[in-house]
Order: C-alpha cells, then structure tokens, then sequence
C-alpha cells in the first residue's frame, strides 16, 4: 500500500544553504503520489527559484503576504494540508513558530493550520547546540510537533558536527512512517475523558484533586494523529491542546457532567478511555451562599459521584472496548484488577504517584497494562506523549 497517495502535504522551504534538498525531496514526494504545494520563503529566494518547484510540483509556487490573494490564502492552505513539512527549517523560523511569530506567509499559515506539522532542521553547529535552540525545539515537541533527527557531518561553516539536513530519502522515510500510523485508527471513534471534575461545596469552593489531564490530552492527539475521531471530555484543565477538526472538545465541571456528555455520545463509540481523575467523593447538598468558618459547625456530608466506568461497563456493546485509569498507592496490580473485573474493563492502565515522575502534573509518566485476559505489561518511565503511543498500541491489539 502506497502511504502517500493522495495525501496533501505543504512543503515550507526556509533561508538555509541545505534548500536545495527540498527539490530532491519534493521529486520524491511527488513521485510517490503525493499532492505537494511549495511556500518559498523570502530568504530562501537567496538559495533556490521558484521555477524549479513550480515544475515539479505542477502548481503556482506561494511566496509572502505581498497581496490580497496570497494573504487569504494561508487560511486555506492551512486547512487544505494533510501535513505541514518544513524542509529545511532554519533556526529563524524554528524560533518564530516557538513564539508564534507571523512575518511572513509561511508563519501565517502555521498558526492557521490544523494538521500536523513536521519539521526538519538545518543549522551550523553552534546555533543547533545552542540552549536557545534546543528549547525552541523542545517547546515544539511539547506542542505536537515531529522533529526530523539532524545528520552529523561538515557543515557549510567548515566544522563538523550535527547540524546538517536529513536526506531527502530520509525524510521521506519520515513521512511515509506518519502516514502509515495515521491509518491504524482511520474511521474509528474514540471518547476519551480526561482532567479532574471539581465538586462544589458553595459557590467559590469545590472537591477536587491536583490532575492536570495531560495525559488524556496526549492520548487524544495521539489518537487524531493515528486517524481516529476523538470526542474528548475535559474537565478543569489549563493544558494546552493541540487544534484539530477530527478533535471534539466538550469542557465540563462535574463528575455529573461528564456523565451526561458520556451517555450522549457511547453509543457510537469504538473505544472508551478513561483517563479523567473523577472525584469519588462530592457534597449531598450545595451551599446557595459562601459557608462562613463561624458557621460551618463540621457539616458537610458527601456522597459517591456517579460511577461513569460502571456505567460503561455494563452498557458497552461486544464490539467496544473499554480501558481505564488505576491510580493506586498500595497493592497495586491487586486492586488494579479487581477494579478491571468489576467493571468489565477490557484494559486497564495503571500508575502510581510513588513512583518518581508520574502520576498528576508531571509530563512524564511511568505504567503498567493490565489486560483482561491477564497479560501484564510494564514499561520504563517516558514522557507522556511516548505513554500514550504505548497505550494505543497495546489498545489496538484488544481487537485483533
């Protein structure tokens, strides 16, 4: 199967001594079946023409915001893409993409677009070691992005090191490897929950825990980047998520409103993961008005919040698979699985905040996969977009 057939991919050619490659990589691209459309930057114009990607590409090659037409089309551009593809990409616009900078078309229809974006670096060695560099790069990793590894050899400076631009053939290996994940969940539908609930007491108070819903947000961007639609219920949460069309985002409050937006939506569902910290726990009764420390006399009675797993379990169809969250403190595989069995999990995935770097806020996290036939799978402690691939893996093995 041909990976790249049909798909629509924008090529952004920056300022770098390396744009030459581009041309080979876009013979490339175009040859696989790729439909390829080529921003030039102004300072790449300093190394190679338009005519040449023009007549590769078969289109009309797109420069800077000098008139009206260009200008609006990086809204267009932007939602036309497949994928973004920056080759080569200078430390320039590795920086104005960090800072969301706009000076220029390609900037432009950076902040516009809604598909991934991919991006090769270019750069002397010393700007590529540089700790600015490396931050700017890793606030891009953070924000979604696939960084293509730079080559160590000489560069045009006369040193030697990393720094230099991936071959063409390289990245295309790049490319084709994203566009063969992004078929594993093509037409499937996942709801994901994710963050904590907060549970009023009065009108300024609420029960709540210190969940940041990182990682059920990155489970979520993984799954768009796999194919998959994905409805993603989210509590409280301050964390960034990454723009999609495949991304439904429904933002609520309470254990109550989660559950509502849940029996609205399960019955169309492929998949369930509940990544959210629900409170267990919430007030019988809401005060209309602040509850004032003179008048408090210890009366707050809580009851149990709506049980949305339980809920799932018992109305899940054969053909939907449901995967869970266990945060445990003590006997953990123990009451992982008496959690999986009560419930009629498929899978469940635990963790716990004993462990250094997991758990609630941290953007690491450290896990166990407990399957429902027994099969028990552990794995080192990894960033949690590299968790949620390790998720999803293990996720899509339920069907097969």
């Amino acid at each position: 199967m041909n990976t790249l057939q049909g798909r629509k991919i924008l090529l952004g050619v920056t300022g770098s001594i390396a744009a030459y490659k581009s041309l080979l990589l876009l013979r490339l691209l175009t040859k696989a079946g790729a439909e390829v459309q080529v921003i030039l930057t102004k300072n790449a114009h300093d190394f190679v023409g338009e005519l040449s990607f023009s007549t590769l590409s078969n289109k009309p090659v797109y420069t800077d915001l000098k008139n009206d037409h260009e200008w609006q089309n990086h809204v267009e551009l932007g939602l036309w893409a497949d994928l973004i593809l920056i080759v080569p990409a200078s430390a320039h616009t590795i920086a104005k993409f960090r800072c969301g900078m706009v000076d220029n078309l390609l900037t432009a229809v950076y902040l516009s677009a809604r598909c991934p974006v991919m991006i090769s670096p270019a750069m002397d060695l010393d700007m590529w070691q540089h700790p600015a560099t490396q931050d700017n790069l890793q606030v891009l990793v953070n924000r979604g992005h696939f960084i293509i590894p730079v080559e160590n050899g000489p560069l045009a400076s006369g040193l030697t090191g990393p720094g230099r631009l991936a071959e063409p053939d390289q990245i295309l290996f790049h490319v084709n490897s994203f566009f063969y994940q992004t078929s594993e969940l093509s037409g499937q539908k996942i709801l994901i929950t994710a963050g904590p609930t907060h549970e009023a007491i009065d009108p300024v108070r609420f029960i709540a825990n210190a969940s940041s819903g990182k990682m059920g947000i990155r489970l979520a961007e993984e799954a768009v980047k796999r194919g998959a639609e994905v409805w993603l219920i989210l509590g409280p949460s301050v964390e960034p998520v990454s723009p999609s069309v495949k991304l439904h985002i429904q933002r609520i409050i309470s254990a109550d409103d989660m559950l509502l937006e849940v029996e609205k939506l399960y019955k169309s569902m492929d998949y369930f993961i509940l990544a959210a910290a629900v409170a267990d726990f919430k007030p019988e009764f809401i005060a209309d008005e602040k509850i004032k420390k003179t008048n408090f006399n210890n009366q707050l009675k809580l009851v149990p919040t709506p049980d949305i797993a339980s809920f799932l379990g018992s109305n899940k169809k054969s053909d939907q698979k449901l995967i869970g969250f266990a945060l445990e403190t003590t006997h953990i595989i123990e009451n992982a699985q008496i959690k999986l069995d009560k419930k009629n999990m498929d899978m469940i995935v635990i963790n716990s905040p004993k462990d250094t770097g997991a758990a609630f806020g941290h953007n690491t996290n450290k896990i166990s996969i407990l399957k429902k036939a027994g099969e028990l799978i552990s794995f080192e402690l990894k960033s949690k977009r590299d968790t949620a691939k390790d998720i999803l893996n293990e996720m899509l093995k339920l069907k097969h």
